[in-house]
């Protein structure tokens, strides 16, 4: 693993590099190494980002129609989701890591090769291309696993049924996932930035996006400021694109980008509605 005293005898040009986030990297493999090099961290990073990306929406939805502002945006208005849903959802997802997640983690330790930190931060380019690269690939294999699981009565009832207790899905919902879907994400998760060769950084930065996307898509809200409003084309596919799969399972598999979707006939839109 790389040595703090080693970063000290770096010389001045290393630094004056065209790498932006350089001192940044520097910074953090300077004074918190323990906690980068840590394997625990993608854990903390992806749980964290789930309980502070969820709250907001969750207490929007407690409030309902007392903030019009934003309930207007609802896609499902006469499905609101109570305080025990939303507890359940979280329990589970709480239960799911600390029985589970964490014990993986701690195997994990005994088993595989302690990782390296780079030197180098990455570069701005890299930071999107490797983040986009991530992205793209786990859309790939999630909209697969995603439709097998649909088509296989057996598949669906033992171990995606889970995450679709609920017809209007909510941000607390996000993580409502039986233990093999759980295993399974993760697993990509993990491997997915080992395959692309991915920067250490570059992993972490696409973590906290991808678990903020997931959260908004199941937000159940078509705001107009969220990312597949702001993404052009419709590459994205959000909260409306979600909340329809879990109206009709048969359709909108994908859970990020819309072109698979397009691309097998399985993309339904939203019908838009007039917003005061």
């Amino acid at each position: 693993m790389l040595n703090i005293s080693e970063l000290s005898l770096r010389s001045p040009h290393f630094r004056a590099s065209d790498r932006l986030l350089q001192p940044f990297w520097d910074h953090l493999l300077l004074h918190h190494m323990s906690l980068v090099s840590s394997p625990f961290l993608p854990v903390i990073l992806a749980f964290s980002s789930y309980f502070c990306f969820s709250l907001p929406f969750a207490v929007l939805d407690l409030l309902g129609e007392r903030v019009p502002l934003f309930h207007k945006y609802k896609i499902q208005q006469d499905r609101r989701p109570t305080l025990g849903m939303m507890a359940k959802s979280f329990m589970t997802s709480l239960y799911n890591h600390i029985f589970f997640v964490l014990p993986a983690v701690i195997i994990g330790m005994f088993i595989l090769p302690t990782p390296t930190l780079p030197r180098d931060a990455p570069t701005l380019y890299q930071l999107f291309t490797e983040g986009l690269a991530i992205l793209l690939l786990f859309d790939t294999q999630y909209f697969i696993w995603h439709f097998v699981h649909h088509k296989n009565v057996q598949l669906y009832r033992w171990v995606h049924a889970v995450h679709h207790e609920y017809m209007a899905p909510f941000s607390w919902s996000t993580e409502q996932l039986s233990i093999p879907e759980l295993m399974t994400v993760g697993f990509w998760s993990n491997l997915d930035p080992i395959l692309l060769r991915c920067h250490p950084l570059s992993t972490w930065c696409i973590t906290v996006l991808s678990i903020w996307m997931s959260v908004e898509d199941h937000i159940g809200y078509d705001l107009p400021w969220t990312l597949n409003h702001l993404v052009p084309f419709g590459l994205l596919g959000g909260a409306p694109a979600h909340d329809l799969h879990h109206q009709k399972p048969s359709s909108n598999y994908a859970p990020f980008f819309s072109h698979w979707d397009r691309i097998f006939g399985t993309a339904v839109s939203l019908k838009k509605k007039k917003v005061d």
